[in-house]
């Protein structure tokens, strides 16, 4: 699928696998230069090296916040500028009620999916000034719903989700758009360690009937990364095959 990004330059965090991945392969495909960011940098780089021109890899840890910004000023050292940007990067915990939830797993979780967004929109947005572009945050399906057991989890999402809405009012006057996808359960790394029972259970939430394949989170976030959502800012996109319509 082409979404005409000729000459546009796109930075994709968590880019080396799952949703990450086939956003940077849709973003190339449509003929944008891409930089895979990501904490392996063998993966990055072995994903820049099979893609060829027009990408490049850089090592990132979205939770230090001097990390985020080096990898946006690598994009504008490869590149020249910064048009869009995905801030996909982010973990999940094992379950456990609030009052055996660790401090340590709380404080990761919130670390890498809030700060981490935080972190990488403060030295985006200083990028795109000059030319104006599109931000689109990974949030999830839980960032407006809530369940047992993941306090960290959803307080980060449903972070996102508030932070995103902020950024968009700061950055009309800069010609900057900032929304949110929140996809649903989709067949990525996070769910390897996953049972197939487990997994059919997982299908099963969602109307649709089945889990969602990665490139399919990546056409919506191309979407809101091209001139076709010209008018949208500010926005959270649930991508969950009707999980939210229930």
């Amino acid at each position: 699928m082409n979404f005409e990004l000729n000459g546009k330059v796109a930075l994709v965090t968590g880019g080396a696998s799952g949703i990450g991945e086939a956003c940077i392969r849709v973003f190339h495909a449509s003929g944008a230069k891409v930089v895979i960011a990501d904490l392996s940098a063998e993966a990055g780089a072995k994903l820049a090296a099979e893609l060829g021109e027009g990408a490049a890899s850089v090592q990132v840890d979205v939770a230090d916040a001097a990390s985020c910004q080096g990898m946006v000023d690598f994009a504008l050292q490869q590149f020249g500028r910064l048009d869009i940007a995905v801030n996909n990067a982010g973990i999940s915990t094992e379950l456990a009620p609030i009052t055996e939830t660790s401090v340590e797993d709380w404080r990761k979780v919130v670390g890498i999916n809030l700060d981490g967004v935080f972190y990488c929109l403060k030295a985006e947005i200083p990028a795109m000034e000059k030319t104006g572009g599109s931000i689109v945050n990974i949030a999830s399906i839980m960032g407006a719903i809530a369940r047992d057991g993941a306090a960290p989890y959803i307080s980060s999402k449903h972070g996102v989700v508030g932070l995103t809405k902020t950024a968009a009012l700061e950055c009309v006057s800069k010609n900057i758009r900032v929304n949110a996808i929140g996809p649903g359960y989709v067949e990525t790394p996070l769910l390897k360690k996953a049972t197939l029972e487990h997994l059919d259970q997982i299908a099963s939430l969602h109307p649709i009937g089945r889990l969602a394949q990665p490139a399919e989170i990546a056409a919506a976030v191309a979407f809101l990364a091209s001139s076709a959502a010209s008018f949208i800012t500010g926005a959270y996109y649930p991508v969950d095959g009707g999980y939210l319509a229930r």
